[in-house]
């Protein structure tokens, strides 16, 4: 604490705050800002990785979401230059802000290139730090995902009412399409593999597969697991049509990852992939992707209370039987009861049984909700891919 100059020897008070987060419903939260200067609306999420934090923030799937910590260090191994997960350079940041509790501590890692301060600054993320996370993540758990802003002004100086104005007057996530602010907005090739420890990331050209990868926000390391099973991967704009898809002759198509209302993003995407199901092309979906399958085939989408954000979430795949602990970060989710009669649930939370994948019995498609990429977290489901390249073997034969 610091002398209050103002007041008479003796009278102490906390230094001033320079970070807010003022939620809709008025409750306003103070601490030390970090990151950029300014101001973002969005919803606040919680996530439960003790890692990754640099890949979290950098996911196009956290588009109008402020990310809370609960793991208190956070920032402790500085940033890289590697670590990115958004493949369009025009989206540097993802999420519109970060909540962490503990004050980032000088990084202590050999990969790291700068403080984690400046790197946060560099992509324009806000951050507030010094915030009780366990008691903001209850409050979330009990009353879902507020809409808030997240303020940074070095001076302390903020007007409260006119912040809280905001938060109460942003429409929220549902009924919102961001995938035109992340995802790709031309044609591109992939030929980038996973990085490895002493090598980096490396290069693969030339694959079996002819994959295109229609672009939702998708993360780079989706890209690089489906070209090191051996996909020549083709990344899309989610703008393009049918006929642009079928002209490069896919032996399969990919559906990615994404922000916002999958019932929004399905107004154009869904009959795109209602059409490229009828030629029966080998089809795969990962999280948004997933929510535009199930939409394809008539299924609805719901809002979910507290969402599922982190890296230990237990899925239980039913065409093995086995429970995988997997990456998740998705706010909407599949009404199992929804899908029809030719499609099959795979894939369920032991959380809360929520659906986490399906399958069609009459063509060849199927999807999941969490990451099997990870990055950041497990990676027991990396054998979809490998399932995916065998569905197009299977195809070609």
């Amino acid at each position: 604490m610091t002398q209050d100059q103002d007041k008479a020897p003796g009278f102490w008070q906390e230094p001033r705050a320079t970070a807010l987060l003022v939620l809709a419903d008025g409750l306003v939260l103070e601490g030390a800002g970090l990151g950029a200067v300014g101001e973002a609306v969005g919803e606040v999420c919680f996530n439960t990785a003790i890692t990754g934090y640099q890949e979290i923030l950098t996911d196009p799937s956290y588009a109008g979401q402020i990310v809370t910590f609960t793991f208190p260090h956070i920032g402790n191994v500085g940033a890289n230059e590697e670590d990115i997960e958004t493949s369009n350079p025009a989206a540097s940041a993802a999420a519109r802000g970060v909540i962490v509790h503990a004050p980032i501590t000088n990084p202590s890692n050999y990969r790291s290139t700068r403080h984690f301060d400046a790197w946060l600054k560099s992509r324009g993320i806000i951050g507030l730090s010094g915030v009780d996370t366990r008691a903001l993540t209850t409050r979330i758990r009990e009353r879902g995902m507020p809409n808030a802003v997240i303020a940074h002004s070095p001076d302390g100086v903020f007007d409260i009412e006119n912040l809280r104005a905001k938060a109460a007057q942003w429409p929220g996530l549902e009924g919102m399409d961001l995938v035109p602010s992340v995802g790709s907005t031309q044609r591109y090739d992939w030929t980038q593999t996973p990085w490895r420890q002493g090598e980096g990331y490396g290069s693969k050209e030339g694959g079996k597969f002819k994959v295109v990868a229609i672009d939702y926000g998708v993360k780079s390391n989706i890209l690089r697991l489906l070209t090191e099973v051996g996909c020549d991967v083709t990344v899309a704009p989610s703008t393009a049509t049918a006929e642009d898809i079928l002209a490069l002759k896919p032996d399969g198509v990919f559906l990615s990852n994404g922000p916002g209302d999958p019932a929004e993003t399905g107004k154009y995407a869904v009959p795109v992939i209602k059409a490229l199901l009828e030629k029966k092309v080998p089809t795969f979906g990962i999280c948004l992707g997933h929510q535009m399958l199930a939409l394809a085939l008539g299924g609805r989408t719901m809002k979910m209370r507290q969402g599922h954000h982190g890296a230990n979430h237990p899925v239980q795949d039913f065409t093995t039987g086995k429970v995988e602990i997997v990456s998740m970060n998705h706010g909407f989710a599949v009404d199992a009861a929804s899908l029809p009669a030719h499609a099959r649930e795979t894939h369920r939370s032991l959380f809360d049984g929520s659906n986490c994948g399906l399958e069609l019995l009459d063509r060849p498609a199927f999807s999941v909700q969490h990451h099997p990429e990870a990055s950041p977290g497990p990676r027991d489901s990396h054998y979809l891919f490998q399932r995916f390249t065998q569905m197009m073997e299977k195809a070609q034969a």
